[in-house]
């Protein structure tokens, strides 16, 4: 049989299409680049190109994923309207990209914590916890947040909203967005009665 050629338009991005798709349908485990290339029509060598291996593979899949996952909060952070409008629209664009992603999703948190991972995969969770920031020092700044250091409050939103999407990743997706507005109100307002 004859080599494929390498020649493909994007073959990153196309390589990059086929991992996650293949993530969330066969997890991590299963990716093989040889099997990537064969799906893109080009020789098993040419992934080598971008990909020195699987894990360099994995680690711009998870670098993708905070990059997506970046922006589409940074969009959300950015409604216009109260800070409660501006974190209920960072809630439901989290909690949706969690829902619509989760093998992604483990993958990012997985790669995030090792400690073998790139220097980029620290910097893109920094961009992302500076955009989950960005409302809090906002809400702080018009008295609508309590006081305190912005990033441990908005570990504390970030861990909420992580949580709440796994327990709920099995229920009806209307469901979810019903009660979520629920679980934003008790993160601004607590749990102590006024």
């Amino acid at each position: 049989m004859p080599e494929r050629p390498y020649h493909h338009g994007d073959l990153r991005a196309v390589l990059l299409a086929n991992a996650e798709r293949a993530l969330a349908e066969r997890g991590p485990a299963a990716l093989s680049l040889r099997e990537l290339a064969r799906e893109a029509g080009v020789s098993h060598a040419a992934p080598k190109r971008h990909f020195a291996d699987k894990q360099a593979l994995l680690d711009a899949l998870a670098l993708s994923g905070f990059e997506r996952l970046t922006e589409r909060l940074d969009t959300a952070a950015s409604t216009p309207g109260s800070t409660r409008d501006r974190v209920q629209a960072l809630a439901a664009g989290y909690v949706g990209f969690t829902l619509d992603n989760a093998a992604l999703i483990d993958l990012m948190y997985t790669r995030k914590h090792d400690s073998g991972s790139p220097a980029e995969m620290a910097e893109a969770v920094s961009r992302l916890v500076t955009t989950v920031m960005r409302p809090i020092a906002e809400g702080q700044a018009a008295g609508e947040i309590i006081d305190g250091d912005p990033s441990g409050i908005a570990m504390g939103v970030a861990a909420t909203l992580h949580g709440f999407a796994a327990l709920k990743s099995s229920a009806p997706r209307a469901y979810v967005e019903s009660t979520l507005s629920g679980v934003v109100d008790l993160l601004l307002y607590g749990l102590i009665p006024r």
